[in-house]
């Protein structure tokens, strides 16, 4: 089934004929930060960020998540940015966004900015890059990689 991240786009600016798409984290925060949401975490991913700041599970689910009607969201904090996931760090590197927890955070964070709500449509993807200065830069994510990461996100297809 062809999408429309299958097929060239005259108006993509110096790749027209690319199939797929570009993406380069540019560690803004932008997608760990906003309006009040959610991140999604599984058993499992809560069981490896617990045992990665060396705390018990249930330690972990009482300090850093909440219940949702989606499911076990991590917690936020407001700032002047807005709510930052509770584990964005703005301070170890100055201009930086970084998560502390990398290397074990969730699924959802993983398939950033490939989320079905972002790959429905041109127009779809193009609203989430006014957010995300790293959406349209950087290496190509070929076509059915886009799809793996879409599937792999919690709630998608």
């Amino acid at each position: 089934m062809s999408e429309w991240f299958d097929e060239p786009d005259p108006a993509r600016i110096g790749h027209p004929h690319e199939r797929g798409l570009r993406f380069s984290c540019t560690m803004c925060g932008n997608c760990c930060t906003g309006p009040p949401g959610y991140v999604l975490v599984s058993d499992d991913e809560i069981r490896a960020l617990a045992q990665r700041l060396g705390m018990g599970e249930q330690d972990f689910r009482d300090r850093y998540t909440h219940r949702t009607s989606r499911g076990v969201s991590l917690t936020e904090r407001e700032t002047e940015f807005g709510f930052d996931c509770v584990f964005l760090d703005r301070t170890s590197m100055p201009g930086r966004a970084v998560c502390g927890v990398y290397e074990d955070r969730p699924m959802q964070c993983r398939t950033w900015p490939f989320w079905p709500e972002n790959l429905r449509s041109r127009e779809a993807w193009r609203r989430a890059a006014r957010i995300c200065p790293g959406i349209n830069q950087g290496a190509l994510v070929p076509v059915e990689e886009v799809r793996i990461r879409r599937a792999r996100t919690p709630g998608g297809p």
